[in-house]
């Protein structure tokens, strides 16, 4: 807007108007609302990247360990214990190292059947992945 002032000179106003700026917010929230499912989706892969990761981590520990000892992990503590691992990895889809699924060798098949250990470890999670199958049975 412009005023004259007491010399007859012309000033403009600076600034923006009312609906400059609610244009601009409405820009803005498109924009976000645009990125934020991008953005949970790579938090979710990346997530499901470390799980891959610490899973065949722990997979090999075991199998390292049942060579070694010539017989199976009674527990994952067992494999902290040894120097297998420096500790137990975080599910990274629980948040925790405690919700691990065990999966117990059968007698009949253990190295050595008078103690049947750790012969796999899953996620103790019940949801799915981006791809849609459940995280329990990567």
């Amino acid at each position: 807007m412009e005023r004259p002032t007491q010399s007859g000179n012309l000033i403009r106003r600076a600034g923006f108007t009312l609906i400059e700026l609610m244009i601009v917010m409405a820009i803005i929230v498109i924009l976000i609302g645009v990125a934020v499912p991008f953005y949970q989706k790579s938090i979710s892969r990346a997530k499901e990247t470390v799980l891959h990761n610490n899973l065949s981590a722990m997979r090999n520990m075991i199998d390292e360990y049942t060579y070694d000892k010539q017989k199976a992990p009674q527990s994952l503590q067992d494999l902290v214990k040894e120097g297998y691992l420096r500790e137990v990895p975080k599910d990274p889809i629980t948040g925790s190292s405690d919700t691990w699924k065990i999966i117990q060798e059968d007698a009949g098949q253990a190295v050595s059947s008078s103690e049947p250990g750790i012969f796999d470890v899953r996620s103790g999670s019940n949801l799915k992945s981006l791809e849609g199958t459940n995280y329990a049975d990567w």
